[in-house]
């Protein structure tokens, strides 16, 4: 005999009757990975983390998340070549997010409105010299000061920035961001000292009353090919032009300027002697274009204000006002090999642009300080082999961009802070990485990326305004929600939407939790987190 029916009295879409927590043989787990922008960044910088500020609409707050590891982002968001949006997932559906653009209008923002960083730390009785106020120093200036100490920058130039003022031209950097960057930093208690050359460490170091000190001198010196050269006064090394223009001083170059290297260096040399009234810039190059070490946009954007490119040529002499230019070729091995076959090219003037090496005569009476081949040998936290000198930047082994000498300030600065309290220097976090596979990229719109805009090509060789703008307050907002926040949760409710048990919760202030009475397991949540934010574990029983 069959019973009588009973009536379901559970509300419609509730599973809470039925505990299914206890089919479950694997778990939903919260995960936060490291985004490749992130990890792709020399500097160190949270970019997932202050585009998720500037996304909504938080401006200051994400200006300060950048300024916990970089205290130059008007600097970065213009001479920073952007590895972060090389490692971007977002290029896998469309194109990588502008965040190099994001991160100057939020530095403009901030430059605009004031904004400053005070130093909440009481000051500390140690005094520390840094030596050089190029981005490095600034960095490592920077931390150390907001950590309390008592901060002495020394610079041998009349002016601070280093190779940001003396080594990159106005049209990429213009001069007032720079000053205004290095007078925040200043403005925080930072005591800078111009026309000051440290000549001997070991003796300022002593005589200062310092505990420790920070070498981040540069690479300041042009290399010298040993080009015959029978009219010396017309060669000059870009270093040398480049430092006229830092110091408003350019150096007459002439109407037909020939530029031998194939560096960024080179290319700024070759489109800033047009802005100083060379008719024809030439740049000459032993290899290929493909094999130029000279960033794509450089490149393309010297050649679109009339840079003319002579690859795979040599300088071989200088004759009175001819240049001896040889034709190379590669052979079968792809050996690169002069051909014997010669021409001559007038020239005005020849800029040397072949590599730069720093000055560390500084440290011939500093025992246990290691220089081999012009640079000065540090562990991964900027130490030397001498207890409390550290080094960073051009003067050291690694990549040579700005971001790359932000971040080695950043970490000589941490490992100085922790010789000086007698601990250990932190440890970076390790995650695992947010690779593309773990997306799911059709639930994010076509967005196309937000397009600085140019000064037009035809103005640009005639003053040194900045050639790239920036964004506007909507653009900016519009390509921070370009983000995907890979591997991060972005409260979006995918997971709580889907779930067939109603395990998951949402919480106070943001963010979810399992209810393990109910999650059966199934992993539909997993499988349906935009981010991959969200991994499936086996159970421990």
């Amino acid at each position: 005999m069959r019973g009588k029916p009973f009536a379901i009295t559970l509300d419609v879409g509730s599973s809470l009757a039925n505990k299914t927590g206890a089919w479950r043989v694997d778990r939903p787990v919260y995960v936060e990975r490291l985004a490749p922008c992130g990890n792709a960044c020399p500097a160190g910088e949270d970019v997932q983390g202050w585009l998720f500020l500037a996304e909504a609409g938080d401006l200051e707050g994400a200006w300060r998340r950048i300024m916990e590891v970089n205290p130059l982002p008007g600097v970065m968001g213009r001479a920073c070549f952007r590895t972060c949006e090389t490692a971007c997932n977002r290029a896998q559906i469309d194109e990588a997010v502008g965040i190099n653009a994001v991160e100057r209008h939020l530095a403009d923002v901030a430059l605009t409105a004031g904004w400053t960083v005070p130093v909440s730390e009481p000051t500390r009785p140690e005094r520390v010299l840094v030596v050089g106020a190029g981005p490095a120093g600034l960095s490592a200036a920077y931390q150390l000061r907001r950590r309390g100490y008592q901060v002495t920058i020394c610079d041998a130039a009349e002016r601070p920035g280093g190779m940001l003022r003396y080594g990159i031209p106005a049209y990429r950097l213009p001069r007032e961001v720079v000053d205004a960057e290095v007078a925040r930093i200043v403005a925080m208690g930072c005591e800078l000292q111009l026309n000051h050359r440290v000549q001997d460490l070991a003796a300022e170091m002593e005589e200062g009353g310092y505990d420790a000190c920070f070498v981040a001198v540069g690479a300041e010196r042009g290399r010298n090919p040993e080009i015959p050269a029978g009219d010396a006064s017309r060669v000059v090394d870009a270093v040398t032009v480049l430092h006229g223009l830092g110091d408003d001083e350019p150096v007459a170059l002439g109407r037909r300027v020939v530029v031998y290297g194939g560096g960024d260096t080179a290319i700024d040399a070759a489109r800033s002697a047009q802005r100083l009234g060379a008719t024809e810039a030439i740049l000459v190059y032993r290899r290929t274009r493909d094999k130029m070490p000279a960033h794509e946009e450089e490149v393309e954007d010297a050649l679109a204000e009339g840079v003319q490119m002579r690859w795979l040529s040599t300088v071989a002499g200088v004759e009175g006002e001819q240049l001896q230019i040889e034709q190379m070729a590669l052979d079968a091995n792809g050996q690169l090999v002069g051909t014997g076959v010669f021409e001559a090219l007038p020239a005005d003037a020849l800029v040397l642009a072949l590599g730069q090496e720093a000055d560390l005569s500084l440290l011939d009476h500093a025992d246990g300080v290691v220089a081999a081949q012009g640079l000065i040998e540090v562990d991964d936290r900027g130490r030397t082999g001498r207890a409390g000198i550290y080094a960073g930047g051009d003067a050291t082994e690694g990549n040579r961009t700005v971001t790359q000498a932000v971040g080695d300030g950043r970490r000589a600065a941490e490992a100085i802070d922790a010789y000086l309290r007698g601990a250990e220097p932190p440890v970076d976090e390790q995650r695992p990485l947010a690779t593309f596979d773990r997306l799911n990229p059709w639930y994010y719109d076509d967005a196309p990326r937000m397009v600085r805009p140019r000064l037009e090509a035809a103005r640009r060789t005639t003053s040194f305004d900045e050639v790239v703008g920036g964004l506007t307050d909507d653009e900016a907002g519009f390509e921070s929600r370009r983000c995907l926040s890979c591997g991060n949760c972005f409260s979006c409710d995918n997971c709580f939407g889907v779930c067939p048990d109603n395990a998951v919760r949402k919480l106070e202030g943001g963010g979810y939790e399992i209810d393990l009475d109910y999650c059966k397991g199934c992993g539909l949540c997993v499988a349906e987190c935009p981010c991959g934010a969200i991994d499936l574990v086996p159970e421990r029983r």
